[in-house]
């Protein structure tokens, strides 16, 4: 097998970004993400949430394309949601994503920032870069 490190910063948000990302929904959400990334050979470094979006610090294989990474564990979360919470509309996560790939050197300033998400958002202290999900 190669040699290789590979750490990325994922975000997605929830569909037309409304705040559907309840605090009940966090931990169910915050476990399929990590079951599904294990399954797939992909370790969780840092994971957290605001009420419509997702971060997370992840090592992804070369063997795993990232956007099948990002498909399995948003359709996964997803269901996870609508399977366990009986709500009004089902929960959906919008089409796309933003990655950006950084050295390992770098990782405890990536979990520092996804670890803080809710303050961060709370301060309006959030780098614009690492928030975007889209064009």
């Amino acid at each position: 097998m190669p040699f290789w490190k590979l750490f990325y910063h994922v975000t997605w948000g929830t569909k037309y970004r409304e705040p559907t990302i309840l605090p009940p929904y966090e931990s169910v959400i915050f476990a399929a993400i990590h079951e599904k990334s294990a399954e797939l050979g992909c370790t969780v470094l840092a994971l957290n949430s605001v009420s419509d979006h997702v971060h997370v610090a992840v090592i992804i294989p070369p063997s795993t394309a990232i956007s099948k990474w990002v498909g399995s564990v948003k359709g996964t979360s997803a269901r996870a949601i609508n399977i366990n919470f009986e709500r009004e509309k089902r929960f959906h996560w919008q089409e796309g994503y933003g990655v950006i790939s950084y050295n390992e050197q770098l990782l405890p300033q990536v979990q520092r920032y996804i670890e803080n998400q809710k303050l961060r958002h709370a301060s309006g202290k959030s780098n614009e870069n690492l928030e975007r999900s889209d064009d």
